[in-house]
């Protein structure tokens, strides 16, 4: 994984990486804006129970991973464009929907038909920005993606918590509706352009190369690829533990006189903000276990400090400590997975990456929930820490077994990985 000092200067901060940057945050700005609140919202409307509550997250998570094994397929077929406006229109029209949502039937109908819309449309900007990405700076970039989508679920729960308490929940579905509206001029400019021409010209691998499918043998006809397994196992068990925060951290805040647990999520998006850039840098020279081994211990600290937590600061202290964790961890995963398929899978592999994400989130609040039912929110907290013990327990027990913690580079991008030199262009 070590890299040449000259691989730093590869371009890539080009208006197509950035512009897609912000509409990735936009997408799920929105989600999380209403991810959150939604719990306190039907408990308190609907007079909901546990598991109902639950249900909110987890039908959505199942419905975005059903949208998202067709996206993949969809992407390799060039129908980037269609994924993107059809899913966007979809969770639009589900998002304003709520507003005739007079029961918990029909407004769980509505989250079914707005994951599926979101997990059409979130599978598309991940792939078209490795697709833009450099090869030689491609950690980097997917960590500066990562952040896009990794502040977006740091600082959405707390605008969307801040709106429902100060405006009610019509005003948190207008804006929601307002911040997917925003995305459609925005991504005008990507989607007038070919699939592949900004691959080709920001140095990446272009999606036809006709040794692909010798490379990879039959796995190229499956609708999954066996190296993303592991990586998205992983994922699930780090979304295991933030469906628990996202799901529960106002009630949470209830239970241990906190005045105001939104404000987890601030601190949180600040230490991936700190940490995000320094990660993707020391993934391209160090590979993936200068940052999980370490991220552990911080996620888990995190959390257990966050389950002793009586006062604003030492929650505020244990958001921090876990931001650290998780903000180096999921790009790190995410990057992994890009690079160990071919350039044409790179959209089954973010379709992966994300429906883990889900998977774990929809699995952290339907078995965290169930823990806080019979216990407390408090001992909930620390039960999720042992999600990521077990992530460490199984990193380490591959590795051990692989003889490697080091990512197996696909041939066609370690190929691509040390050409092109003299084409290097100042950022």
């Amino acid at each position: 994984m070590n890299e040449s000092p000259q691989a730093s200067r590869v371009k890539l901060w080009t208006i197509d990486f950035t512009l897609l940057m912000l509409c990735n945050f936009l997408l799920f700005l929105q989600l999380h804006m209403i991810v959150s609140p939604l719990p306190s919202y039907v408990q308190e409307r609907f007079h909901a129970n546990a598991f109902e509550v639950s249900l909110f997250t987890c039908l959505f998570a199942l419905c975005a991973i059903a949208a998202r094994l067709y996206s993949a397929k969809a992407l390799e077929r060039g129908l980037r464009n269609t994924m993107i406006y059809l899913g966007l229109t979809v969770a639009l029209l589900a998002t304003l929907g709520y507003y005739f949502a007079g029961g918990i039937a029909l407004l769980l109908l509505l989250r079914m038909i707005f994951g599926t819309g979101f997990g059409m449309t979130s599978t598309a900007f991940p792939t078209m920005a490795s697709d833009i990405i450099p090869v030689k700076r491609m950690g980097e970039g997917m960590g500066y993606f990562g952040l896009s989508t990794s502040l977006a679920m740091s600082i959405g729960p707390m605008i969307g918590v801040t709106l429902l308490q100060g405006a009610g929940f019509t005003t948190l579905m207008l804006c929601t509706a307002g911040v997917i509206a925003v995305i459609y001029p925005l991504s005008l400019s990507l989607t007038r352009k070919k699939a592949n021409k900004v691959a080709s010209s920001a140095g990446s691998v272009p999606q036809a190369q006709p040794k692909a499918a010798s490379v990879s043998g039959t796995r190229e006809k499956l609708p999954f690829n066996r190296k993303l397994f592991l990586p998205s196992i992983l994922n699930a068990l780090l979304a295991v533990t933030y469906g628990g925060l996202v799901g529960f951290i106002v009630l949470y805040g209830k239970e241990a006189n906190l005045s105001n647990p939104a404000f987890f999520f601030l601190f949180n998006a600040i230490a991936i903000l700190i940490v995000r850039p320094f990660a993707g840098r020391l993934y391209d020279r160090k590979g993936p276990k200068a940052l999980l081994i370490p991220g552990t211990f911080f996620m888990a600290g995190g959390l257990i400090l966050l389950s002793f937590a009586t006062s604003m600061p030492l929650m505020l202290l244990s958001a921090f400590i876990y931001g650290i964790g998780y903000g180096s961890m999921q790009s790190s995963l995410q990057t992994w997975m890009i690079q160990i398929v071919a350039p044409s899978q790179r959209g089954m592999a973010n379709g992966m990456f994300l429906n883990s994400l889900d998977f774990g989130i929809a699995m952290g609040a339907l078995l965290l929930g169930g823990i806080a039912s019979l216990t407390s929110y408090t001992e909930m907290y620390r039960y999720s820490a042992v999600a990521v013990v077990l992530f460490l327990i199984i990193y380490l027990i591959q590795g051990k077994r692989s003889g490697s913690f080091d990512v197996q580079v696909h041939p066609l991008l370690a190929h691509t990985h040390i050409e092109g030199k003299d084409k290097e262009t100042n950022d």
